[in-house]
């Protein structure tokens, strides 16, 4: 191993062998200047960090040498350096933002050390140690860089949880909104249809009662006339009835669909189109192909039934149209509905909205299953409102 440079002669020559053997096995660079800031000793590490040979550094003033310029290049008077400071102020630094230039003019990002070496009470110069902190400066860099990018990231991710919170919170209002208008119109009719229905019956079985009860003082002939009046009345009555019944079976359709308990979703899909058809006046052009023993599990059934009650109820409100060509295909694994309108069609940008609800609840249905939604549409050109479900 070559023998380091040291300072002039050391007390022992075991003393200076040990110093030695110490300098050359640290990876830091150190060096020691004296009161001028020339260089009185450098180990290997430092030497090489700085570009130069051992023997080369030596004897030459270190702030000129390696420490002459900031890193933007401008010059940096040694009165300011925290180096020379350590000896001539007796202030003692740890620095990390500063850099030392190499022989070939280079600059590396350096941290560094200075203590004063002290004999006795007077200062004899300073001792430096510094380690290249490139990789350090890079790395940090980096994991700032990265910081950065993650907090854009949350950011964005926060923005849209929120953007996405209300949206969920205006579909909710929006469905409790629709079931109180649902509720509403269940309610109108019950008291409009119905409870006209049931006060007429009543009257007539009052009318009845009163009637029977005067039978008895009637002629033969007159209590003849009488019940052929009841009677009369009681086929009124019957009606009244019928009317009822047929009244409270479509309230209850309305609610669900008994075919779609009994026949299944393939039957009522059919069903369902068949009556918005002919209730809305439009041509149908019906393709359905389901392989045998393709059967849904009640909650998608009912949801695959709802969306499609909605992509009709969609084209009943808006569509203007005269014909609905309607193709429902399942097989094992794939689901698909599509409504087809040829009426006036919509810019896309309107079934994105944010009050859009109908499609918004459509597509909160089918991606509780794992379906989608998807819509094409052009003013003038009508609009293709599909369903993909996998099975």
């Amino acid at each position: 191993m070559e023998t380091p440079v040291l300072p002039t002669p050391a007390s022992h020559p075991l003393w200076q062998h040990q110093l030695g053997l110490l300098l050359e096995s640290t990876g830091e660079g150190i060096f020691g200047i004296d009161l001028d800031g020339h260089c009185m000793f450098i180990n290997r590490a430092g030497a090489q960090m700085l570009g130069h040979a051992q023997a080369e550094v030596l004897g030459r003033n270190m702030h000129e040498l390696t420490h002459h310029s900031h890193p933007d290049g401008s010059h940096y008077a040694d009165t300011d350096c925290p180096i020379f400071n350590a000896f001539r102020r007796g202030l003692p630094c740890r620095i990390d933002t500063e850099v030392f230039w190499r022989a070939d003019g280079s600059a590396f990002a350096v941290e560094y050390s200075s203590h004063p070496i002290v004999d006795g009470a007077q200062v004899r110069g300073a001792v430096i140690t510094f380690v290249d902190i490139t990789e350090r400066r890079r790395a940090a860099r980096a994991l700032q860089q990265a910081k950065d990018e993650l907090g854009l990231r949350v950011d964005e991710r926060t923005r849209e949880l929120s953007d996405a919170l209300a949206k969920l919170r205006e579909l909710s209002a929006w469905l409790d909104k629709v079931r109180e208008d649902e509720r509403t119109r269940i309610a109108r009719e019950v008291h409009d249809e119905l409870g006209s229905l049931l006060v007429a019956l009543k009257m007539d079985v009052n009318w009845i009662g009163k009637r029977l009860g005067e039978q008895q003082e009637r002629s033969p002939a007159a209590a003849e006339d009488m019940r052929t009046l009841m009677r009369g009345k009681c086929q009124n009555m019957s009606g009244l009835i019928e009317r009822a019944v047929d009244n409270v079976g479509r309230i209850i359709t309305d609610l669900r669909p008994s075919i779609l308990d009994h026949q299944g979703l393939w039957a009522a899909l059919e069903w369902q189109a068949h009556e918005f058809v002919q209730s809305a006046e439009l041509e149908l052009a019906w393709h359905m192909e389901v392989q045998p023993g393709i059967e849904l599990p009640e909650p998608a059934a009912i949801a695959v039934f709802r969306i499609f009650q909605e992509m009709l109820s969609n084209v009943g409100r808006h569509a203007k149209a005269s014909r609905l060509d309607i193709r429902i295909e399942a097989d094992a694994s794939l689901l698909r509905i599509a409504v087809r309108d040829n009426g006036i069609g919509a810019p896309a940008h309107v079934f994105e909205a944010a009050t859009a609800y109908g499609v918004l609840g459509m597509r909160e249905r089918a991606r509780h299953f794992g379906g989608r939604i998807e819509i094409e549409s052009e003013p003038g050109a009508g609009s293709v409102f599909q369903l993909e479900m996998p099975l």
